[in-house]
């Protein structure tokens, strides 16, 4: 992979900040868009857009072509045996407050328990605190080793025969730690417990598949791996899909209405009520045959690269703390000494460069760092040595700023 050539599709990276090159270093967040997904979303707009199912003209044709075109990009990328098992919704917290709603409040009593860990992003603790609340069921944590990393020993000891659903995130949002969500699944169907993953930070860099996981939901947003905003993806496994009931009501998700009483249609559709978003199914479909082209091996190991070497040139400077395991993803998080992590990211900005500042919607695992907050630098194909360059000599200024003495 040249990331050279692949930045020249991204349009916005070819900009200056604050009169320097910019340097963009926030892709946890939002990932930037390359040339054929924003052509892709034109198009639509300009060429064909129409509601999707509904009609039989031409333009509602080419739509609804297009719309579940994307949906069968989806099965495809990820693996899953059927389009039934790809429900469309509005990202990753949908999703997860899809099984939540649904599946959980249903299936879940007092005496039963849910298990996460501390890592998790808020949107995958909050709609299970809720669950629990309602429910009567129990929430548990499995403990992390000291370098942020998931000991299987100390899920076995979490996970009981009163365990019904685990659901943990494959890749830290914060310290960049890869899960073996695979093992951890093993181990929560082994006790009779489903597995739910947060794929929000793994699907974008890694090479997910569903049924080797055997990960029972999976969870993913498309504004994070090149695709529009507002639109993400529910994976679920067809048995349990279709003993769920939808979360949403109105139209299109129907197939029969009375005056009293209402019947649903077949999946994946009983779980998209409304006008779906037509446009960024077509954009993350773009996205998908985008990735797909290079390769997410190829993605990983760039990643992989970029993170090692971000490291080694943070290592040599005092008074900085890296935060989470050697083996990661493409994301540092970090502090220097006695300076705000909101006063790194400003200073930073200053010199053109975009990184995360705060709790990074981690709140549980800031404590558990002992931090109110930190830096967060994350990195996706488009990103270079060169800019990491550029970053380490931004660092060096805000310590100088703010008065370090090396």
């Amino acid at each position: 992979m040249n990331a050279q050539e692949v930045r020249k599709l991204f349009p916005i990276l070819h900009q200056e900040v604050n009169g320097k090159p910019l340097v963009y270093f926030d892709s946890a967040a939002t990932s930037q868009k390359p040339v054929p997904v924003i052509e892709a979303l034109e198009k639509y707009y300009r060429e064909y857009n129409s509601n999707v199912h509904r009609g039989v003209h031409t333009l509602g044709t080419r739509a609804t072509d297009a719309y579940e075109g994307a949906r069968e990009k989806v099965r495809r990328f990820i693996n899953a045996k059927s389009t039934q098992e790809v429900i469309f919704t509005r990202g990753t917290t949908t999703s997860i407050n899809t099984v939540a709603a649904s599946y959980g409040l249903s299936n879940l009593s007092e005496g039963d328990e849910i298990v996460i860990t501390p890592m998790e992003h808020h949107s995958n603790i909050i709609p299970w605190q809720q669950v629990a609340k309602k429910t009567g069921a129990t929430l548990k944590y499995i403990p992390l080793k000291e370098d942020g990393s998931i000991d299987l020993q100390d899920v076995e000891n979490t996970v009981t025969e009163h365990t019904k659903i685990v659901s943990v995130m494959q890749v830290s949002n914060v310290l960049g730690t890869i899960n073996p969500v695979k093992e951890i699944g093993a181990i929560a169907h082994k006790h009779g417990a489903i597995m739910v993953v947060d794929g929000a930070q793994s699907t974008p860099h890694l090479k997910v598949d569903v049924q080797d996981l055997d990960c029972d939901f999976f969870a993913f947003s498309s504004h994070k791996m090149c695709g529009p905003t507002g639109i993400g993806v529910l994976y679920g496994k067809k048995a349990l899909l279709s003993k769920m009931e939808p979360v949403e009501f109105g139209g299109e998700m129907i197939d029969f209405v009375d005056l009293y009483d209402s019947t649903w249609k077949e999946l994946p559709w009983k779980f998209e009520g409304g006008t779906p978003i037509i446009a960024g199914a077509i954009g993350l479909g773009a996205a998908i045959d985008f990735l797909s082209d290079i390769g997410l091996d190829n993605i990983h190991r760039h990643e992989e690269e970029l993170a090692k070497y971000a490291i080694e040139q943070m290592s040599e400077m005092e008074g900085i703390t890296i935060y989470g395991p050697k083996e990661r993803a493409g994301i540092v998080t970090f502090n220097i000494d006695d300076v705000h992590p909101h006063d790194v990211a400003t200073v930073l900005d200053a010199e053109g460069i975009a990184v995360r500042a705060g709790h990074h919607c981690a709140q549980p695992l800031m404590k558990w760092l002992n931090a109110s907050s930190t830096a967060r630098a994350s990195f996706y194909l488009y990103n270079t040595k060169d800019e990491i360059d550029s970053f380490v000599k931004g660092l060096v200024t805000t310590k100088e700023y703010f008065g370090h003495v090396f």
